[in-house]
């Protein structure tokens, strides 16, 4: 269980006030100019020291990321950008950072920024984050009014600017590519990669994109030390993370724990339990939605951090813990899932703009009772045609889901499924192209 003195996040359920005069009572914006006056090379060796990974969902190191920048500044301008278009279902904790400790975001932008040689900063945050964006934008006037941006922000000679842009509502934006085509003002779709941001990435410049819990924890590493930070969590799993729990749960919240936490305790301790006791309990997906699923059979020992949930073929990713207890129905909870993606796809990559839709409707069928046992593995093997066959990862995470429910729930699928197609009259034109696919055994 983490000790409270090494919470990173004191006021996550906004107890002790969001305002800089509040934040700096709890220690944000304390020593910026001493840790900035260190240098850069010093800075980006802390934060590698520390093993801090990306905590937006893929998890990479961030001092390795933060070196991959230029070190020095051509014609082209270093820019920061901050992911904060939050839209993985079941993940709310950037949310509460915008909304409860916007400096720490604040600080880590300026401290990141002059580590990567970068001015200007851009913060693009989702658009249903409306309230979430005033909030952010008087936090920043707050701090440019005390001098810590701007010119000669916090007297140390560097000067900073950060800016927020508002996105429209699409979950592709979350991929670092589409974000920055969206923030130039194109339309939102992936790019291929290499060229990799870090050296052509928004309007041709170095970029360097992280997650909003990532740059948040940054001022208090550097501040207390890489190796208070190792301390926390397991070994390339260090430090804290914010967990957001929901779902069949008796007290759904976000809280800040240890990496390496027992999934189990997560959800006892904290979240209140599963509704109908543990023993009601039918699955978990650990890491927003498109992190395959787990059975209750390996949630009883199961922990809470990268490595370990790689091992049971799952992943950590935004770490959005969501409980389904035996009450739901777990193909349709699959089934729910898939339609989402197969609306947010963007469309550029045939794979997964054909196949998300492909898994959404077999997955429909077989809710419904009408698939065939044929239809199981058919479902499997569009999954294989998407997976590693697409632009970026929106790919893998629409087809992982469903992975995860053929890997630990195919029985399931099995006791709802027939020999043969039942003869019923549909007209619908897709369900008919399934069944000619069906019968050519040409998928």
């Amino acid at each position: 269980m983490l000790k409270d003195e090494d919470r990173i996040f004191k006021n996550l359920y906004n107890d002790l006030g969001w305002n800089i005069d509040s934040a700096e009572n709890r220690g944000d914006w304390l020593k910026t100019k001493d840790i900035i006056l260190k240098g850069k090379d010093w800075i980006i060796k802390e934060i590698k020291d520390s093993e801090l990974r990306g905590r937006g969902g893929a998890g990479f190191p961030t001092g390795l990321k933060l070196s991959f920048a230029p070190k020095e500044v051509s014609a082209r301008p270093h820019y920061l950008v901050i992911n904060a278009d939050e839209s993985e279902p079941g993940t709310c904790k950037d949310r509460d950072i915008l909304r409860f400790e916007p400096q720490k975001l604040i600080e880590g932008c300026l401290i990141t920024s002059y580590a990567i040689s970068a001015h200007a900063c851009y913060i693009y945050i989702r658009g249903e984050f409306f309230r979430e964006g005033q909030r952010l934008q008087e936090a920043i006037d707050q701090a440019y009014k005390k001098n810590f941006l701007g010119k000669d922000a916090c007297n140390t000679g560097w000067n900073l600017d950060i800016h927020i842009h508002y996105g429209a509502g699409a979950y592709i934006c979350g991929e670092e590519t589409a974000l920055l085509e969206s923030l130039e003002g194109k339309k939102g779709l992936p790019r291929l990669k290499p060229p990799f941001p870090a050296i052509i990435g928004l309007y041709g410049c170095p970029t360097i994109v992280n997650n909003v819990e990532t740059i948040s924890v940054v001022p208090t590493i550097l501040k207390r030390g890489a190796k208070w930070f190792k301390s926390l969590g397991k070994p390339k799993n260090t430090g804290t993370k914010i967990f957001c729990i929901s779902g069949d749960v008796n007290n759904p919240c976000n809280v800040e724990e240890e990496m390496g936490v027992s999934l189990k305790y997560l959800i006892e301790k904290h979240a209140g339990g599963v509704v109908g006791g543990w023993n009601n309990l039918q699955a978990v997906i650990p890491g927003g939605s498109s992190m395959p699923l787990l059975p209750k059979s390996i949630c009883e020992t199961i922990t809470m951090d990268f490595d370990s949930l790689i091992k049971v073929k799952s992943g950590l990713g935004t770490a959005g813990v969501v409980v389904i207890n035996k009450d739901q129905d777990i193909i349709r909870c699959i089934a729910r899932i898939a339609k989402f993606y197969k609306h947010e796809s963007c469309g550029q990559c045939t794979p997964c703009r054909e196949g998300s839709g492909w898994m959404w409707r077999m997955l429909e069928r077989m809710a419904d009772g009408e698939a065939t046992y044929k239809e199981i593995d058919l479902l499997y093997d569009v999954t294989k045609q998407i997976e590693g066959h697409t632009i970026c990862a929106f790919g893998e995470g629409s087809a992982w889901p469903v992975q995860g429910l053929l890997l630990h729930f195919r029985d399931e699928i099995r006791k709802r499924s027939h020999a043969e197609p039942l003869i019923k009259k549909r007209s619908n034109i897709p369900y008919l192209i399934d069944q000619h696919l069906l019968e050519n055994d040409s998928a």
